[in-house]
């Protein structure tokens, strides 16, 4: 992950604080049935498994849902209307905004937290499936993501103290990896991509899904970047227009295969993350999990566009870049 900086924060800065917060196109994108997804607390488990294919299709279809934020992301809010907050999220950087992806959040999934007690020297990344946060006591407060992360405040015997928007809690110590919050989360290889994504295999896809109570297709290719020290764009056609470009004839586990409607030539829609020996995983689309498919004879053979590759070699890391 990059370096934890809040420099374009002011001096109060709004986190996310539920376990889960789904980004919205704007507020009346929400329906009824979302309500496990805009509560504080978020039943995300509950949210996802109740919704039906074609509630879960619509997320996408009709436009509602654009990306999500994990507890403790830090947001700018730039407008709040009502009970809903227009956010720009920083660590997902996005064309539709120089400062970071854009959307629209329930005031009641945000709190704010003073600036200074949030820039702690170490970060906790959550490196399990799902992690518990727990009070004081042990008791069992919330059921995080694979790669939340929060400031660290002190380390005990078996368990990390952690800042989070409800005071002071903790983390079992073989849940999350601390990485000095000035230095950035050491960088993988492609390999280490690979392996990030691959712990996912048969996770349901969800459509703006950045947690791994479910992915879309970029949301999973952007997360196994992150747990490997790199910060990529949200959206898969960001994601296309940087990095170093591989030819189809170079590709190397890790680097990320994109594609286009009409035969590779039309609007690109989907990214991919080569896995080797001719092979991707991916979150293909609604009501399919995780998978790692063979492209020979599929539309995505016929369908790839361009390749892009962002995790760096041995040498590159020796070096420095």
């Amino acid at each position: 992950m990059p370096k934890q900086t809040f420099d374009q924060y002011p001096e109060e800065i709004w986190v996310t604080a539920v376990q889960v917060a789904t980004v919205w196109t704007n507020p009346e994108s929400v329906r009824e049935m979302d309500v496990d997804g805009t509560a504080n607390p978020t039943n995300i488990d509950n949210w996802v498994e109740s919704l039906s294919y074609e509630a879960s299709l619509a997320l996408c279809n009709e436009n509602r849902v654009q990306s999500q934020i994990l507890y403790g992301e830090p947001v700018l809010v730039t407008e709040v209307k009502d009970n809903w907050a227009h956010v720009i999220i920083p660590s997902q950087p996005s064309s539709k905004d120089e400062r970071g992806y854009p959307g629209w959040v329930p005031v009641n999934q945000l709190a704010q937290v003073p600036k200074d007690e949030w820039f702690t020297s170490q970060t906790a990344a959550v490196i399990k499936d799902k992690a518990w946060l727990e009070a004081e006591d042990g008791a069992k407060v919330m059921k995080l993501s694979y790669m939340t992360l929060l400031p660290v405040k002190g380390i005990e015997a078996y368990r990390v103290k952690v800042a989070t928007p409800h005071g002071d809690k903790f983390l079992p110590e073989e849940a999350v990896h601390i990485f000095s919050s000035k230095e950035g989360m050491d960088k993988g290889c492609g390999l280490d991509i690979v392996k990030a994504g691959e712990a996912y295999i048969g996770l349901g896809y969800f459509w703006g899904g950045m947690s791994s109570f479910g992915y879309d297709c970029s949301g999973l290719a952007y997360t196994a970047h992150k747990a490997n020290g790199y910060q990529i764009a949200r959206d898969a056609g960001d994601q296309a227009a940087a990095g170093e470009k591989v030819e189809f004839d170079q590709l190397q586990p890790g680097d990320l295969l994109f594609f286009a409607y009409e035969e590779g030539k039309g609007r690109l829609h989907h990214v991919g993350i080569y896995y080797g020996d001719g092979k991707m995983l991916h979150s293909p689309q609604t009501g399919k999990g995780i998978e790692i498919i063979s492209l020979a004879g599929t539309k995505y053979e016929k369908e790839l566009c361009a390749a892009r590759r962002y995790w760096q070699t041995a040498k590159e890391k020796r070096n420095g870049r």
